[in-house]
């Protein structure tokens, strides 16, 4: 709260009016008032039967009050912003303005017990996960058969409301993470990635429609891992960047270009911070990846392990191999690959193995599936 109202003091002197109070804080305010409304009420209903012993403990109402009402719903609201608020807030904090107001105004209070606030604004999302072990309690310590089974129904809704957002919020950065990847990745015209391929001008444009960034765009795809590798060439090493996804592989070469996004001060880049600490240092560098070569289908990729013999006769050093098929099983390209260290390289070699049993046991069942049809009529 604090934080909120030194930036509404500040925006009110026309300091920092470019800063969006609810991309940053979303419902915040709201969420205080209901929450310190639920802790009042429910102390004051404590308070009460303590120093009253005979009098009865109402909490049934207090409960369907704010579970039922409100205090769930605005939670939600605030959760599902969360990730989208740490996203803005990291590109923000690159500002020197910013900064002033972050230190000088906010985090030298008393009241903020040297807490930043990335650990303030994740403080709700905590709050809501201990609601089920407030009700469990209160309802360990009911004597009333009614009123414990209302506790337990109440519990559950909460569980599943707290899954359900879960769900949401999963999704919703893996659709930010997938947004940047986008503008991160660049897929060359396949005229430009291979000569041999000649396309007269004319015939470009149409070719270009049928855009492979619209690969990127699905937000049910999964990230699995992510990271630098060298890949062996005849005459050179080259530096790339992989991407498993759970359903192909993508290699990328690295390159790193400030202009790319429009001026030379390539700290003010957003960056989603669901990324991993090396892309995201990566993307604040300036840096893009290019595709190297079409994606890799994990039902039509091989992997192997390059023998510790071939260590010493061509120095390669935790070193495996990648095989591209065809759907007729034909060997289209092959990529040798070498990590940093030999635990890299195994980390490498794991996940890509358990990404391929994943998606072909998940599309065996989808097979097995559509051939369950409904049994047919003896008259046909």
């Amino acid at each position: 709260k604090i934080f909120m109202n030194t930036l509404k003091y500040l925006q009110s002197n026309e300091f920092l009016l470019d800063v969006d109070l609810w991309r940053l804080f979303a419902n915040l305010e709201e969420l205080n008032e209901i929450s310190l409304s639920f802790l009042k009420t429910f102390f004051e209903t404590v308070k009460e039967h303590v120093s009253k012993s005979e009098s009865p403990t109402d909490f049934s109402s207090i409960l369907r009050k704010f579970f039922q009402g409100d205090l769930c719903q605005t939670h939600q609201i605030y959760c599902l912003n969360y990730t989208s608020a740490v996203f803005y807030l990291e590109n923000l904090r690159q500002r020197e303005d910013f900064g002033i107001y972050l230190k000088q105004w906010c985090e030298q209070n008393e009241q903020c017990k040297r807490l930043h606030l990335p650990e303030l604004l994740v403080a709700p999302l905590h709050r809501l996960t201990r609601y089920p072990l407030l009700l469990s309690n209160i309802w360990r310590r009911s004597t009333d058969e009614t009123e414990k089974d209302f506790i337990w129904s109440l519990k559950e809704k909460v569980e599943k409301s707290i899954r359900d957002l879960e769900g949401k919020v999963k999704w919703l950065d893996n659709f930010q993470k997938f947004r940047q990847l986008q503008e991160v990745i660049i897929w060359p015209q396949v005229w430009d990635r291979d000569k041999r391929f000649f396309v007269p001008e004319c015939l470009k444009q149409s070719l270009r429609e049928n855009s492979s960034e619209n690969i990127l765009s699905s937000a049910n795809r999964l990230l699995l891992h992510e990271g630098r590798l060298t890949i062996a060439e005849s005459t050179r090493l080259l530096d790339v960047y992989l991407f498993l996804f759970d359903d192909f592989l993508l290699i990328t070469k690295t390159k790193r270009n400030k202009k790319k996004y429009g001026g030379s001060d390539t700290g003010l880049i957003p960056v989603c911070p669901s990324l991993t600490p090396e892309l995201q240092s990566f993307i604040r560098e300036g840096g893009f990846c290019t595709v190297l070569d079409q994606p890799i289908p994990l039902d039509r990729l091989i992997l192997k392990n390059v023998d510790p013999v071939h260590v010493t006769v061509f120095s390669l050093r935790n070193a495996f191999l990648i095989q591209h098929e065809n759907r007729y099983r034909q060997c289209i390209a092959v990529f040798l690959l070498q990590a940093q260290t030999e635990t890299a390289k195994k980390t490498w070699m794991s996940q890509i193995e358990t990404a391929i049993s994943n998606y072909t046991t998940q599309h065996e069942t989808k097979k097995s599936t559509a051939f369950c049809f409904p049994a047919e009529s003896s008259e046909i």
